[in-house]
Parts: structure tokens; sequence; C-alpha cells
């Protein structure tokens, strides 16, 4: 069963000015729990950073974790936005399955600061919040999930749905990687080459699942 949203509670009515200022804060917030972290940053410092009073903040969240519920929220809404675009187009062949693939790192290497805030911050989230926004990664892996299923459904991958599970994860493993390990291998690697290598072991490790080689083992 499915997490419902959480309510962030404003008292001003219009909801296109309550989006807009809520995206002020939630850019302001990310630059600042960059520097400091979430426990170090003031909710004087996030409105400063977004531009207007902390009487003018308080108009439109009730509370510093509201502002790091709706960072992580509009991180993963993100994510799974950029990849919705470009998944979309895929018709369940292999070099489909790898294009995604690619294209997943590539979304990871945008939002990789955005990404590190909401992995290292999430957890001062209250017991009612963070079920809801561990969720969204596990939606953002079933994307993944439903990408290679087609490629089963099409006939070019034999694997069990457990099998797809785990190597949906991989994936997702590898693209945050990118993000969590920069200090030493964005020194060594160009993003590019970075890529060409994870994908080329990803579909080095799916061979054994190519329908063919499968067949043996089914």
């Amino acid at each position: 069963m499915k997490k419902q949203r959480r309510e962030i509670h404003a008292s001003v009515k219009d909801e296109r000015l309550v989006k807009m200022r809520r995206n002020q804060m939630i850019k302001g917030a990310i630059a600042l729990f960059k520097q400091k972290g979430f426990h170090r940053t003031t909710t004087r410092e996030i409105a400063k950073a977004a531009g207007f009073s902390i009487g003018t903040l308080y108009e439109y969240i009730r509370s510093k974790e509201d502002i790091l519920y709706l960072v992580c929220d509009s991180i993963y809404d993100e994510v799974k936005d950029r990849l919705e675009q470009d998944l979309a187009s895929h018709q369940g062949t292999l070099k489909s399955l790898r294009y995604g693939i690619e294209n997943f790192f590539r979304v990871m290497d945008s939002v990789q600061e955005e990404v590190l805030v909401m992995y290292q911050e999430a957890k001062s989230l209250s017991k009612d919040a963070l079920p809801y926004v561990l969720e969204k990664e596990i939606d953002m892996v079933s994307m993944l999930e439903d990408v290679i299923q087609l490629v089963v459904d099409k006939g070019e991958l034999c694997m069990t749905t457990k099998e797809v599970k785990l190597w949906a994860h991989n994936v997702v493993v590898q693209g945050q990687m990118w993000g969590f390990r920069r200090w030493t291998i964005q020194k060594q690697y160009t993003l590019d080459e970075y890529i060409e290598m994870q994908t080329d072991w990803i579909f080095a490790g799916l061979k054994g699942f190519y329908v063919k080689e499968a067949e043996g083992r089914v």
C-alpha cells in the first residue's frame, strides 16, 4: 500500500503562489544544506536564500522539517519526470535498454548534488515522513524494472521477476555511485567513460540472460 503524500500546511490559499514560494525555498535550502547540513541551517537563512522574510516563509510551511520533506520530494519528482520523458520511447529491445541505462546515469549526474543532500539528510525526517520519501526511491527502481521487464516480454531476455528486480537495483546503485564516490571516480574518469564502462559491464552480466544463452537453464 502506497504512502500518502504528506500534507504541508500553508496559510496562503493561492496554489500558484504556494508552489512558486516553495520552489524558491527548495532551491535556497538545497544550496544551504550542501554547505552546512540540515541541522546547522536555520529557517532564517533559508528565508534569506529564498529571497523573502522569515515571516513570509512561515506562511508556506510550519517547520524546518517541512522544508527538508519538500526538498526530498522535489528531487525524486525531478528524477522521475526526466526518466519518464526518455523512457517513454523504449521499444523493448536490448538497444533501448542500453539507452535507458545510459540516460539514467546522465540524470544522476545532473542531480548528484541534490541526491547527496537527500541521502545525507533524509535521516532527519520524522517517522511519518521518511517512509513516503523512501517509497519514492522504490518507485524510481520500479521504472527501471519496467524497462527491463519489457525486454523480457519482447523475448530478448529470459529473467524471473526476482532477477529483474535485482538488476534494476544494481543499475540504480551504479548510477548513484557516480555522485556518492565522486571524490575519487570523477578524478579518474569522464562521465562518458564511466557510462560506457558501467553499461558494458552490466550488459556483459546480462549475456547469461539472453534468450539463446538462457535456454539451457530454464
